[in-house]
């Protein structure tokens, strides 16, 4: 599956999209306990998963083929 990064998930990764092999069934909480375990570089505290551009609660089934986004916490002013 790919996801898509955003700000500074993406210059932290250096790049703007994961390849990533999760097992279904999942959840978005399993999805983002194997990236934290994969990928322990990126800034996740506060960071939010996406399917199909709709926010998504912890215990959401991921669904195969669905558009997945990591967006960081949005700060303004």
């Amino acid at each position: 599956m790919y996801i898509l990064l955003f700000a500074g998930l993406a210059e932290a990764a250096g790049r703007r999209r994961l390849e990533f092999d999760a097992p279904l069934p999942a959840t978005a909480q399993d999805l983002l306990d194997l990236l934290r375990a994969n990928f322990p570089q990126l800034p996740w505290d506060g960071v939010r998963l996406a399917m199909d551009q709709t926010y998504v609660a912890h215990d959401a089934p991921l669904r195969a083929g669905a558009e997945l986004a990591l967006i960081p916490p949005v700060s303004g002013g």
